[in-house]
């Protein structure tokens, strides 16, 4: 089933006005994410990549939006389905040599400032001259595709937020997986979407072509059970 959606400008980078913001105004700009998930230290609007990468260092998987260090939610079921996911995507790589797939650990400058962390990324080897793959912690690096497995700390305008630094980076295709709603929304374009249901295709397209997976087979696999 073929929808479109409106696009929304991403919001504006903290500046001098947010010296004068509460913690709700924050919360607001971020997308409304539950605030155990806001780190204060460092500071909001001054945190950096080193920020970012003491952080995992310490076992805290955070983004890097506006300044501001954002805990990833990942609960152990999505982990599980993202990793089921990048296992198929990584037995079809070893007999398609397409590029290479990043699970969630993958941290990635979007641009500017901004450090994002998809659950599964696959990056086609265009993106890598010599087929060298980075060394640093926080490569310069956009994926063509990256998957969202949605948990329920994640909220709409945190997503929507987030919809728009891939695209805005370049960004092929992106596909959010929600299990509870048993359906996964791929992004072709912002404004371009699509509702997969469970037992549908999951299509690589153009990104991926010749790769195809169903929610529920993700689901079986997770669970060790035999598709129905």
């Amino acid at each position: 089933m073929a929808v479109s959606v409106q696009p929304t400008a991403s919001p504006s980078p903290l500046g001098p006005a947010s010296e004068d913001w509460s913690l709700a105004d924050l919360q607001e700009h971020l997308g409304g994410i539950p605030l155990e998930r806001i780190r204060l230290r460092p500071s909001p609007g001054t945190a950096t990549e080193d920020d970012v990468i003491e952080a995992e260092r310490r076992d805290h998987l955070c983004e890097l939006i506006d300044g501001t260090l954002v805990e990833k939610a990942m609960g152990w079921r999505e982990a599980r389905l993202a990793m089921v996911l990048g296992h198929l995507l990584e037995s079809f790589l070893e007999k398609h040599d397409l590029g290479v797939v990043v699970g969630e650990g993958g941290m990635l400058r979007l641009m500017a400032g901004q450090v994002r962390i998809p659950d599964v990324g696959f990056f086609s080897w265009n993106k890598f001259p010599n087929r060298e793959l980075p060394q640093e912690p926080i490569p310069d690096l956009v994926p063509d595709l990256a998957v969202e497995v949605l948990s329920r700390r994640n909220t709409e305008a945190e997503m929507q937020r987030k919809l728009c630094d891939y695209f805005a980076a370049g960004v092929r295709l992106v596909w959010l997986i929600d299990p509870r709603q048993h359906c996964t929304r791929v992004f072709t374009a912002l404004d371009q979407v699509s509702v997969v249901g469970e037992n549908q295709p999951l299509s690589g397209g153009d990104v991926l072509p010749g790769f195809q997976v169903t929610l529920g087979e993700l689901r079986a696999r997770a669970d060790r059970q035999r598709p129905a």
